[in-house]
């Protein structure tokens, strides 16, 4: 698996939002993909829409037009850049390994989903399109968000990594002494975006704080 492709800036991402706790880090990650002007094709899961009633503020339309309207008028997204898909659209692009995106996200990635996928289930869509992903050599990234871990979830995720997705946990740092929440988001998302070979700056790098890249 390629783990940091080069990417044209339009290239089509997947980003898939599950029922763990944590869902304003996919909500940053989805406004940071917005503003690369990237396609985006949105999954989420019945529980991740729980998550999401419970954890932000944030009240996504059912229907499409008006869910489009909302992420033009909420994230400055394009008129359409942004598909939501539901779990069993089996004839989307991201359910064919000739059509798919190569890069996908699953941000946070409950521990029911990092399971299916290690066993290749694909009973739902998010989990088809990981299972594309991993097949056609593409980049995975999965963000683990569960406390504490048990042996089957490490069990899992070191099979996955060996299959050369990125286990990347929601677990910020503090060395860049983050002051509010949203410097621990940056810090999480900004790591996710370096992975993807996007470039960003809402995190600066390690050692360039207060200097110039080269």
């Amino acid at each position: 698996m390629n783990n940091n492709p080069q990417q044209s800036p339009l290239s089509g991402i997947t980003l898939a939002i599950t029922g763990a706790s944590g869902a304003p880090y996919a909500l940053r990650l989805l406004e940071t993909l917005i503003a690369t002007g990237r396609p985006i094709f949105l999954l989420i899961s019945g529980a991740a829409k729980v998550v999401l009633a419970t954890e932000t503020e944030q009240n996504w339309p059912a229907c499409e037009q008006a869910f489009d309207a909302y992420m033009v008028q909420h994230y400055a997204a394009q008129p359409g850049q942004v598909v939501r898909l539901g779990r069993e659209q089996w004839f989307s692009p991201v359910a064919s390994g000739s059509s798919a995106p190569k890069q996908m996200v699953i941000c946070p990635c409950s521990m029911g989903t990092l399971a299916a996928i290690r066993h290749g289930l694909s009973d739902n869509l998010i989990e088809r399109a990981a299972d594309v992903v991993i097949k056609e050599k593409g980049q995975l990234i999965i963000v683990p968000r569960e406390m504490p871990f048990s042996v089957i979830h490490l069990e899992n995720m070191l099979e996955l990594a060996r299959l050369g997705v990125d286990i990347m946990p929601a677990a910020p740092g503090f060395y860049h002494h983050p002051t509010t929440i949203q410097d621990l988001l940056d810090q999480v998302v900004g790591r996710i975006l370096d992975h993807l070979g996007i470039e960003q700056s809402i995190m600066p790098a390690w050692g360039y704080t207060g200097c110039s890249r080269f």
